[in-house]
């Protein structure tokens, strides 16, 4: 009986100590004053803007960051458009114009409001906050710049997207 006693208050005793946490762990804290996290603005300065939504576990996210990274083409063809990315998993509050109406949430939020439910997600916008274009999926950099400049020379006014895109020869 002694022996049982024993038995449940060192295996009580290891089950305390194991909820104390590690070193080293921490906890996340509510946001207070000091640590709160400086809202992130999506809102355009030139007079379009790319939205790209992307998830940490995404490989054709991380392939479409190495080509703008890399393609001299799509670097030059996104100089005059502000560019944005938000992380689908992450609570990090934003400020944008959707719409023509500002809103405040979290990148998840916002992600989940657009429909950016697949990842990348490309998502042109004017800057009154008028969703121009959403696709869906990675595009290979030539076809980028060609839908790119398909909403800088404000051809989408005139066209669809993809007879915009054969006509030029990027398809």
């Amino acid at each position: 009986m002694r022996t049982l006693l024993s038995l449940v208050v060192l295996l009580g005793v290891m089950g305390l100590l194991s909820c104390e946490g590690q070193k080293g762990a921490s906890v996340p804290e509510a946001p207070t004053t000091e640590n709160r996290v400086e809202k992130k603005s999506l809102i355009p300065k030139k007079e379009y803007a790319l939205l790209i939504v992307e998830s940490k576990s995404c490989i054709y996210c991380k392939q479409l960051d190495r080509d703008i990274k890399k393609e001299k083409s799509l670097q030059e063809a996104l100089k005059d458009i502000d560019l944005y990315k938000v992380l689908y998993e992450s609570y990090t509050p934003v400020e944008a114009n959707f719409g023509g109406k500002i809103v405040e949430m979290s990148e998840n939020e916002l992600a989940k409001t657009l429909n950016a439910l697949s990842f990348p997600n490309l998502i042109f916008y004017d800057k009154q906050g008028n969703i121009i274009l959403q696709i869906p999926g990675y595009v290979y950099p030539t076809q980028l710049v060609c839908i790119i400049d398909y909403v800088k020379t404000g051809a989408y006014k005139e066209e669809d997207v993809n007879t915009y895109v054969k006509k030029k020869g990027c398809a």
